[in-house]
This record gives C-alpha cells, sequence and structure tokens, in this order.
C-alpha cells in the first residue's frame, strides 16, 4: 500500500488543522509537518466477544527467564500455544501478557469492560465512569483528524452486539457494521444535503452550549467561594467542549482523500475481516484517525470458515473434542488475521521508521474462559507502539502484588502521547514493559 504524502495545514478561525494526506500536494509538504506526523501515535485495539480456548491459546516459557518480583516473571523465549502459533511470526514486535484482568465478574455481562474495566452498572461510582481506553484518548485528540476514533463491530449478537467503546457519560458508541460502511466514511465525499445537516447539527450543539454558559453566568453572584470554583471548573470544560466542536467543524471544508480502490460489498465477518484490517490501516495511513477499534462477536460466524456449529456454543465447549476443535480454529483464525495486520504495519515505512513502531496495538478480550463464564486471566498481546517486545509477561494470577489490567492503559496512554498517571483503576503503569 502507498504510504501517502503527508500533511498540509487548514487555518480557520484561528485555528491550526491537520489536513489528511492528499498526493497532489507533492513537494508542498513541509519538513515540520513530515516531522509532526512522526511523533504522532496512534492506538488501535482488536478485542474478541467470547475470548479464546485457554489450554491452546497461553503460550509457556522456555529458556532463560528472570522473577521481577513475586508476581511478574518475564520470558525472553516462549512457545505459543496451539492457536496462537501464529504469533511465531511477530515475535519480536509483540508481547503476550498473562495473569491479569480487571477483577470484574459477571461472565458475558462483563466483556464490555474489556477496555474500561468498569461495569457499566458501577459506572456512576467512578469519577470517568466506564469511559474505555480508545474514548478516553479520543477525547484528548479530538478536532486533530477528522475521526477522533473509529468503532468497528457488529450490532447483532450477545447481549445486543459490540460494547466495546464506552463515553464517559456511560453511553456505548455507535459501530461501523461492516467495510462497505467504512469506506465510505474513509473515502466517499459527502454531498450538499449531508454536509447542510452537519452545519445544522454544529450549529444546534453550539446554542446548546451558548444557553449553558448564559445560565451558568447567572448563578455565579449567588454562589459562596467554594461553589464559586466549582462553578469555574463546569465552565472550563464547556469551553473545551466549545473548542473541540470548533475544530470538528473545520473538517467539514476538507476533502477526503482519494479512494485506493473500489467501494467493497459487505459479504460476512470472517471474509470482511482482512479488509477491516486493511481499512484500519489505510485511516491511520491518511490520518483520517489516530484510533480505532474492532470487536468480533456475534455475527463471526463458523460456518463461512466450513465450521459446524454457532459460535456462542461452540465456546461453551464442554470439553468434547469436536467442540475444541472448532473452536481452535476459529481462535487461530483471528490470530492469523491479526498477525497480518502487525506485519502490514510493520512493513509500511517513511524516513522515520515503520507504522507499527508508533502505533499500539492491543489484541484480547474481556473474557477469559468462556466456558466457565470467568472473566480471569484475560488473553492480552500487545504489539508496536515503540515498547520493548519478544517476552512474555507472565503474572501470577493468584498474587496479592498483581496489578490491574488497566495499567497497561496508563502505559497504552503514555505512550500515545498523553500526560496521565491514572486510569479507572489503575494503580500505576505496567511493571515489567520497560
Amino acid at each position: 500500500m502507498r504510504y501517502y504524502e503527508r500533511r498540509s495545514f487548514l487555518r480557520a478561525a484561528g485555528t491550526a488543522i491537520a489536513l489528511p494526506s492528499l498526493p497532489s500536494l507533492g513537494s508542498c509538504v513541509s519538513a515540520d509537518e513530515k516531522t509532526q506526523h512522526s511523533q504522532q501515535r496512534n492506538l488501535v485495539c482488536i478485542g474478541n466477544m467470547l475470548g479464546f480456548y485457554p489450554e491452546a491459546f497461553w503460550p509457556t516459557g522456555s529458556g532463560e527467564s528472570t522473577e521481577v518480583d513475586a508476581s511478574l516473571r518475564i520470558h525472553s523465549t516462549f512457545n505459543p500455544g496451539e492457536s496462537s502459533q501464529p504469533l511465531n511470526r511477530i515475535a519480536q514486535q509483540s508481547t503476550v501478557i498473562s495473569g491479569l484482568d480487571h477483577g470484574t465478574p459477571g461472565g458475558h455481562f462483563s466483556v464490555h469492560t474489556f477496555l474500561s474495566g468498569v461495569r457499566q452498572i458501577d459506572a456512576g461510582s467512578m469519577p470517568d465512569g466506564n469511559v474505555t481506553l480508545d474514548q478516553f484518548a479520543a477525547d484528548e485528540v479530538a478536532g486533530q483528524t477528522r475521526f477522533p476514533s473509529l468503532t468497528i463491530g457488529s450490532e447483532d449478537g450477545i447481549h445486543g452486539g459490540c460494547q466495546m467503546s464506552w463515553t464517559k457519560t456511560g453511553t456505548r458508541v455507535p459501530t461501523i457494521p461492516g467495510p462497505e460502511q467504512l469506506f465510505r466514511r474513509l473515502f466517499v465525499q459527502e454531498t450538499e444535503s449531508e454536509r447542510a445537516q452537519a452545519i445544522s447539527r454544529f450549529q444546534l450543539q453550539g446554542s446548546i452550549l451558548d444557553l449553558v454558559r448564559d445560565q451558568t453566568h447567572s448563578l455565579e453572584r449567588k454562589l459562596n467561594d467554594f461553589d464559586r470554583r466549582k462553578l469555574d471548573e463546569y465552565l472550563t470544560s464547556v469551553r473545551d467542549v466549545e473548542k473541540r466542536l470548533e475544530m470538528r467543524r473545520n473538517w467539514i471544508d476538507v476533502p477526503r482523500p482519494p479512494a485506493p480502490f473500489e467501494q467493497p460489498v459487505n459479504r460476512n465477518l470472517v471474509q470482511d475481516l482482512p479488509l477491516l484490517y486493511d481499512l484500519i490501516l489505510l485511516s491511520l495511513q491518511t490520518g483520517s484517525t489516530r484510533i480505532a477499534t474492532l470487536e468480533l462477536g456475534g455475527d463471526f460466524n463458523p460456518a463461512d470458515l466450513g465450521i459446524k456449529g454457532g459460535y456462542h456454543s461452540l465456546s461453551h465447549h464442554g470439553q468434547k473434542p469436536e467442540a475444541v476443535a472448532a473452536l481452535i480454529a476459529l481462535d487461530t483464525y483471528q490470530c492469523e488475521q491479526f498477525v497480518r495486520f502487525v506485519d502490514n504495519l510493520n512493513n509500511v515505512h517513511d524516513e522515520h521508521g515503520s507504522l507499527l513502531d508508533r502505533t499500539s496495538v492491543l489484541f484480547g478480550s474481556g473474557m477469559g474462559n468462556a466456558n466457565s463464564h470467568t472473566n480471569t486471566n484475560l488473553p492480552i498481546v500487545l504489539a508496536g507502539g515503540g515498547f520493548r517486545h519478544g517476552r512474555l509477561l507472565e503474572f501470577d494470577a493468584k498474587s496479592s502484588q498483581r496489578p490491574p489490567l488497566t495499567n497497561l492503559f496508563v502505559s497504552l496512554l503514555q505512550q500515545f502521547g498523553l500526560e496521565v498517571d491514572h486510569f479507572s483503576t489503575s494503580t500505576g503503569t505496567l511493571r515489567g514493559l520497560a
């Protein structure tokens, strides 16, 4: 795939907005703009609603290992399981992490905590609710790209389909269901009618913010010092929303990048999975977004791989050999496509290095073992992002010193470029990554 020449700037309303790369600009792209792009980090999260068959997924350490503390042993060499064998191809660009979870029981009802660490029913007790890793990062970079994030997944399946991405207000982020819709979002220009509707939405949102600001200002003289400080914090948040809204509005007049191929037609998730990964890669290459999520859920049909049985029923295999074999085949296919995606990111180069080096890719599930409905020892693979790789981080799931999985998310947010030291239930960054 062609790596598009990177970016020009649109100055509108006094705000600099990074354009998607446009090949016709050619040598007009400045060295400063190329340097800026080389410093930008991306984040991609891939989740599986039903997890992986643990006995065939988890690697085993081999050869030399280091005991970091009572809860962590790091293996410099390891043997992948039967379904995770494809990871051998990206062994030096990835890290497998075992023994971590969020401590959120509930089986299928807690799978949605994969990127948040918080169940929706518990969100009210958390400062940021059950906001997920991707949406937390997207809030911080809103306006820098056409799409703060892309959320891809099915509306079908267990408990209402894809539930991997959540906002701070506890709202599930609507998903892009297939490659046809994702392609249109990335490359098909809006009609005049669609553009007018978008402008109307921005005007309505702006009017609402104006009304909120006017009403809160009228309260100031009636408040004590403590309440006035709280109101000021609230108004600061409103001003931040106004700024991001203006930045998003500026993208209405920016043309989308040229389509690299004809618009595809949705088939099924199994056959479309490689294309979805390719479109995610293109979304990063063209600067359309820096954040994407993809969840494999209820419409991942085993029949499309020539396998009998429903995906959900196979995950409750009861150790029946034929069901286990079918499940391993499904898991292996998903690992193969993940590895292909990582390979493709690694093969996209410019003068600053590979796209993989500046893209953190998280692969895993909020389900540890679907057969027993447990959300412990979640399957986690981290690739790219400039981290040190080629290792198995084996945490002792029974140790009182074991960190929460959300510590990994703090490390990912910092690597993304955000100045944060806490996320959800975290206690710090994840030791062993450095």
